[in-house]
């Protein structure tokens, strides 16, 4: 039970913007610091672990609700130091670099506790753990990602079809801007063709698009009532910080990778080696386990405690942390890993 509990370590990254409000100024960019410079050292430090968990172990975690309740904790979390945080910056004249600093520890929260939570929550089957996924995403403005996710990527990853996966020789930043517009685009098309399957137009109330549009709209609303236009430059600036950290875990996720296209014209089925591993022990905690990308792929609905390692599946030289740092400067990106990638993948 105790080991268990060492997923209560993502709850570090949210403990360090409470201190970075808490003391402001230079402690402003505690939540960076410790994201992409502390977390990145632990990694190159620790040691990693490729064991998988026999099948009796995996039995009894696959029934203990306490997996499932360190993710919901993260919801009252995210939303009371969201809210805090509109109020602080509402309320008490920051300067610039102090506003920057809070904003950017605010918006690693969203994407960590908040996004990466949302993506293993909205691969559940009961509609409670879906609502709560959508009201992750809520503060980063990017509910479409739960459509998109769900009924796109996961069925064209590592494709020149699927928004989030990013190409050879694509730098982050390039795929910033692909991925965000595509994605967003891809999301009203995959729900048109939805309600269609289903026999109702895309005008119809059951429109999820529409209504995650009307709800981010009304969430700004609220936040610009209650805490002026200073409460809503931040929220939004929170928000970019956090679906950026997303597509940078995208970027990594799939880099160079691609499914062969077979004469039918399909592709080749997912396999094992579409996705980047890492076994960096610190990186699987505080993701939740996201880093064993492919057996995620494998099986979607497998929680994220079960989720296995695999021989064949290509392994990163670093953790995800701290390849996401490195992807931030892309010629030692490419340099890193574009031998790491099959020739006959390169395209």
């Amino acid at each position: 039970m105790m080991k268990d509990l060492k997923y209560m370590a993502a709850l570090t990254i949210p403990i360090s913007a409470i201190i970075a409000f808490s003391l402001k100024g230079n402690w402003s960019y505690i939540t960076p610091v410790y994201a992409f410079v502390v977390i990145p050292i632990l990694e190159l430090l620790l040691p990693q672990d490729a064991g998988n968990d026999g099948a009796q172990i995996k039995g009894k975690k696959k029934q203990r609700k306490l997996f499932d309740w360190m993710l919901y904790l993260n919801i009252p979390i995210v939303y009371v130091l969201l809210f805090y945080a509109f109020w602080d910056v509402a309320n008490h004249g920051h300067s610039t670099f102090e506003f920057i600093g809070l904003m950017l520890s605010m918006g690693i929260v969203l994407g960590t506790n908040g996004i990466n939570v949302a993506h293993e929550l909205g691969h559940r089957s009961d509609l409670g753990s879906r609502i709560l996924a959508k009201l992750l995403l809520l503060p980063s403005l990017y509910m479409h990602f739960f459509i998109e996710h769900n009924y796109g990527h996961h069925a064209n990853a590592a494709t020149k079809e699927d928004p989030a996966s990013a190409r050879y020789n694509q730098s982050v930043y390039s795929f910033w801007f692909t991925s965000v517009s595509r994605q967003y685009l891809s999301a009203w098309k995959l729900q048109s063709n939805l309600l269609q399957t289903d026999g109702q137009g895309s005008f119809s109330l059951k429109n999820d698009m529409f209504w995650y549009t009307l709800i981010e709209i009304s969430y700004l609303a609220s936040i610009f009532m209650f805490f002026g236009i200073t409460g809503v430059a931040f929220a939004i600036g929170a928000a970019i910080v956090g679906f950026l950290l997303l597509e940078t875990v995208n970027y990594i996720e799939h880099y160079g990778l691609s499914r062969k296209k077979l004469d039918s014209g399909r592709y080749e089925r997912v396999r094992e080696v579409h996705s980047w591993n890492s076994n960096h022990v610190i990186g699987r905690i505080v993701l939740y386990e996201l880093t064993r990308h492919s057996d995620h792929h494998y099986k979607s609905s497998k929680k994220y405690q079960l989720l296995d390692y695999h021989d064949i599946s290509p392994q990163m030289p670093f953790g995800y942390p701290t390849s996401m740092v490195l992807s931030f400067l892309p010629p030692l990106w490419f340099r890193l890993m574009n031998p790491r990638i099959p020739d006959e993948m390169k395209e």
